[in-house]
C-alpha cells in the first residue's frame, strides 16, 4: 500500500463521477409555466393549500411568459395539502416533504399563500424554514407592486419578501469561485505537507491515513468530510457521541499534534473542491455531538440556521478561540453565536480576514484536544 493511499482515496472520491440520487419525494412531477426548455426557470414552493394557494397557482398559470416552475402545493400544519393536483401542481407535500426537497432540488422562492394577519401560522412557518438557504415570500389577493424586482418571473405577482437567504445568487456564485480558487492553490502549496503527515500517521499506528465522517451540510443535506485519521483503529466514534478530551486514550501520539494543530481538518480542502464545503463557514458539527449530556440543538433553538450556508475548514467562531472540547452549554453558545454573526455579516473582506488570522495564527487553543 502507498503511503499516501489515504490521500489518493481522497482525491479519488473527488473525481469519481457521483451516483444521481433517484429517490422521489413527495412531489413527483413540477409544474414549468412558459420560458422555453433551455433557460433557466425560477423554482417556487408554495405552502399552504386553501383558497389563497389555488388562486396563487391560478395567477402563475396566466403569466405564461414567466418562466415559473411551482414545484408544488405544501400544507403548513393547519392547512394539509391535499394529495393530488391543483390546476396541474403537484399537492400533498408537508414541510418535512419541502425539508428534504430542498436537500436535492434548489428552490428560488418559497411563497406563503396564508391570511397576512395570520401571525402565529406564519412564525411558525418560518421556524421551520430557518434551516434552509432561500427567500420566502408572502403572498396576498389584494393588488401590490412588485418587489421581486431582479427577479422577471416573479416580479408580477404581489407577493412581500419576510425572510430573505443569507446570500444573493451573485454572493453565492463569487464565494463559490473564492472556494475553488483558494483551496486549489492551497493544496498546491501544502501538498508536502499531507504527503508527510500520511507518512507519520502510517508510521504511527495501524489503519488508514484517512477517516471519514457524515455531517450536516447546507439545507441540512448530510455530506461525508474527510480529516486525516487521529483515532486508534476500532475506537473511532463515527457519530461522535463521547467527545474527546484532554488526556483521552483513544488519541494516537501523532493525532494528538494534528488536532492540537488542526493539522487534522487539512483534507477537507478536497470538499471544498468537490463543493460540499468553503473554506470559510461554520464548522460541520458530528450528527451526534453534546454538549455535556444534550445535544447541540436542543441547547439552542436557532442552532439548524448554520446550515443556511455551507460549512467551512475554518470559520469567525474558530479563529476567536471557540472550537474543540464542548463540554458545556456556554461554550456550543457561544460558538453557535460567532457562526450566527458570521452568516448575518459576510463578505469577501471578512473571509479573507478569516484566512488571513487563520494562517498567521491558527486556531489551536486551549480546549482543542
Amino acid at each position: 500500500m502507498s503511503i499516501a493511499t489515504g490521500i489518493g482515496d481522497a482525491l479519488a472520491d473527488y473525481v469519481r463521477p457521483r451516483a444521481k440520487n433517484r429517490s422521489l419525494t413527495a412531489i413527483a412531477r413540477p409544474m414549468r409555466l412558459g420560458a422555453r426548455a433551455s433557460s433557466r426557470r425560477t423554482s417556487i414552493a408554495i405552502v399552504g393549500d386553501g383558497p389563497l394557494s389555488r388562486q396563487l397557482v391560478w395567477r402563475c398559470l396566466q403569466q405564461m411568459s414567466g418562466g415559473l416552475e411551482v414545484l408544488g402545493l405544501f400544507g403548513d400544519g393547519e392547512e394539509t395539502a391535499t394529495p393530488g393536483y391543483c390546476l396541474g401542481c403537484p399537492a400533498g407535500g408537508s414541510i418535512d416533504d419541502l425539508l428534504t426537497l430542498a436537500q436535492t432540488k434548489e428552490i428560488d422562492a418559497i411563497v406563503l399563500a396564508v391570511p397576512a394577519n395570520a401571525r402565529r401560522r406564519i412564525e411558525n412557518v418560518l421556524a421551520q424554514l430557518r434551516s434552509i438557504a432561500v427567500d420566502v415570500y408572502i403572498y396576498s389577493d389584494e393588488p401590490a407592486k412588485p418587489v421581486a424586482r431582479d427577479n422577471a418571473a416573479l416580479a408580477r405577482l404581489p407577493i412581500r419578501l419576510i425572510e430573505r437567504r443569507p446570500l444573493s445568487r451573485r454572493e453565492i456564485l463569487l464565494k463559490a469561485a473564492e472556494d475553488r480558487v483558494l483551496a486549489a492553490a492551497i493544496l498546491l502549496a501544502i501538498s508536502p505537507l499531507l504527503l508527510a503527515i500520511a507518512v507519520l500517521i502510517k508510521l504511527d499506528s495501524r489503519g488508514p491515513v484517512i477517516f471519514r465522517q457524515k455531517r450536516y451540510g447546507l439545507n441540512n443535506k448530510l455530506i461525508e468530510i474527510y480529516k486525516f485519521r487521529t483515532l486508534h483503529v476500532g475506537q473511532a466514534d463515527t457519530n461522535a457521541e463521547q467527545l474527546v478530551t484532554r488526556n483521552d486514550s483513544r488519541v494516537t501520539r501523532v493525532g494528538a499534534f494534528l488536532r492540537r494543530t488542526s493539522l487534522d481538518e487539512l483534507p477537507q480542502f478536497f470538499n471544498v473542491l468537490r463543493g460540499d464545503m468553503s473554506v470559510v463557514g461554520p464548522r460541520p458539527h458530528a450528527m451526534a455531538a453534546k454538549a455535556g449530556v444534550l445535544q447541540y440543538d436542543e441547547i439552542i433553538r436557532d442552532y439548524a440556521t448554520r446550515h443556511r450556508v455551507k460549512p467551512g475548514i475554518t470559520g469567525w467562531a474558530q479563529i476567536n478561540g471557540w472550537r474543540g472540547e464542548t463540554s458545556t452549554a456556554e461554550q456550543i453558545e457561544q460558538r453557535v453565536a460567532h457562526d450566527f454573526h458570521y452568516i448575518d455579516n459576510w463578505s469577501l473582506q471578512l473571509d479573507l480576514k478569516i484566512v488571513l488570522r487563520t494562517v498567521t495564527g491558527g486556531f489551536g487553543g486551549r480546549q482543542a484536544y
